[in-house]
C-alpha cells in the first residue's frame, strides 16, 4: 500500500513539476497572432476581418517600465493599438477591450480601458509618430498609474487596479499594410534636446557645414541636396538618388526613425592629393557667388545647363548606407571645390543626429 501511495506521489510531482515549467515558459515566451515579426518590425498577417495581436515575453516592471512603438505603416485603416494587458490575454481581441488591459488606439486617439467602447484621450497618430506606454514609479500599492506618450510628450495617464509586473507590452492592428517598429527597451524622462538639428561635437565642422558648398559657390538654401547641378543624395522618404535633378531614380529602401543613413566617398587608387585636389589648395573666397536664388522646388536642371564654367572634374564612387550596410553606388565627376556633408528637411518636427567622423567608414 505504501508503495502505491509513493507511487501516485511520484506521479503528481512529475506532474506538477510539468505544469510549473509549461507556466514559466508561456511567461518568458512572446505571444502573437495574425501578425508577423522580423526583428523589431512587427505586420499585421490576416484579412482585416480579424484582430491581430502582439503580446510581450516580459511584463513591465520598476526597472524596464517604459516601451514605445513607431507607426511605419498605417495600412488601409491605421487601427493599431498600443498598451497593457495581462499575461494571457486572448489575442483575437484588441488591447484595451477585454478587462484590465488598457490602451491607446492610433485610429481615432482613444483610450479604451477593459471596453470595446472608447474615451476620447489624445490625438489620432499616423506615419512616423512614436506612440510610447509606460507606469509611473510612484504608484499607490493595488494601483497602478498608466501613461501614454507620443513623440516623446506625454498624452495623459490613467489609474488602474494593478501591479506593473502583471501587466504586458501589447500591440494591436486590424486592416491590411499596418506595420511599426517595436522598441521594448525604450527609456523614459531622458529625452535629448529638442532642437531641429542634434550634432555629436565637431562644431567647427558644423560650422562649415552651415554654409554649404558643393559646387564651388553656395548651394541654395532653398534646395534639398540633389536637386541643383553638382550635387547628389539620397533621400530617406522614398529611397530614391538624387542627382543634379529634381526627379530622382529608384536607389534604396526607405529610413524611418532610428535608421543610420550614411554617405562616403572611394577616390581611385591614383587619386593624388599633389595633383591640385587638395583641399587646402582651394581658393573658395575668390569663386563669385550666384547672382540669384532659384524659388522653384522641383525645377529642371535645364536651367542649369547653361551656368558658366565645366564643374565636372575626376571621378570618383559616391557610395550611401543604411544602418551600416551599403545601399548602393554611384560614380560621379568631383566638382570644383569639393563636397561638403549636406543634410536637408522640409517639414516641422524633423530632427536628426549628425556625426561627421563615425567610427565606420
Amino acid at each position: 500500500m505504501d508503495d502505491i501511495n509513493l507511487h501516485y506521489r511520484f506521479l503528481n510531482w512529475r506532474r506538477r513539476i510539468r505544469e510549473i515549467r509549461e507556466v514559466r515558459a508561456v511567461r518568458y515566451r512572446e505571444r502573437l497572432k495574425r501578425m508577423l515579426r522580423d526583428g523589431d518590425v512587427l505586420r499585421y498577417h490576416g484579412n482585416s476581418d480579424e484582430v491581430g495581436c502582439f503580446v510581450a515575453a516580459r511584463p513591465l516592471s520598476r526597472r524596464n517600465r517604459y516601451f514605445e512603438v513607431t507607426i511605419i505603416d498605417t495600412g488601409v485603416r491605421g487601427m493599431i493599438a498600443v498598451g497593457l494587458v495581462p499575461q494571457l490575454y486572448k489575442l483575437d481581441h484588441q488591447p484595451g477591450w477585454l478587462p484590465h488591459s488598457v490602451a491607446f488606439h492610433a485610429d481615432d486617439g482613444k483610450l479604451y480601458n477593459g471596453n470595446t467602447v472608447g474615451q476620447q484621450f489624445g490625438p489620432k497618430c499616423c506615419r512616423g509618430d512614436r506612440i510610447g506606454c509606460g507606469v509611473s514609479l510612484d504608484s499607490d500599492d493595488g494601483q497602478l498609474t498608466v501613461f501614454f506618450t507620443k513623440n516623446g510628450k506625454e498624452v495623459g495617464s490613467v489609474d488602474i487596479p494593478a501591479s506593473p509586473d502583471a501587466l504586458f507590452p501589447a500591440v494591436g492592428m486590424h486592416s491590411l499594410g499596418e506595420e511599426v517598429l517595436l522598441d521594448l527597451n525604450a527609456e523614459w524622462g531622458t529625452e535629448e534636446d529638442d532642437g531641429q538639428m542634434i550634432v555629436d561635437s565637431h562644431e567647427e565642422d558644423w560650422g562649415r557645414l552651415h554654409d554649404i558648398k558643393v559646387t564651388g559657390t553656395d548651394y541654395p538654401k532653398n534646395r534639398h541636396p540633389g536637386w541643383s547641378r553638382g550635387s547628389i543624395a539620397y533621400h530617406a522618404d522614398d529611397g530614391k538618388l538624387f542627382q543634379g535633378s529634381g526627379v530622382g531614380d529608384a536607389f534604396g529602401p526607405r529610413c524611418f526613425e532610428g535608421d543610420i543613413m550614411g554617405c562616403g566617398i572611394m577616390f581611385p587608387r591614383d587619386y593624388s592629393l599633389d595633383g591640385g585636389d587638395d583641399v587646402d589648395d582651394w581658393d573658395l573666397d575668390v569663386i563669385p557667388k550666384p547672382s540669384e536664388v532659384q524659388n522653384d522646388l522641383y525645377a529642371n536642371n535645364e536651367d542649369e545647363e547653361d551656368e558658366g564654367e565645366e564643374l565636372e572634374g575626376r571621378k570618383v564612387t559616391v557610395f550611401f548606407t543604411r544602418n551600416g550596410k551599403v545601399v548602393g553606388r554611384r560614380d560621379v565627376a568631383l566638382p570644383v571645390g569639393g563636397w561638403y556633408p549636406t543634410i536637408g528637411m522640409m517639414s516641422t518636427g524633423e530632427k536628426v543626429r549628425v556625426d561627421l567622423h563615425p567610427l565606420s567608414g
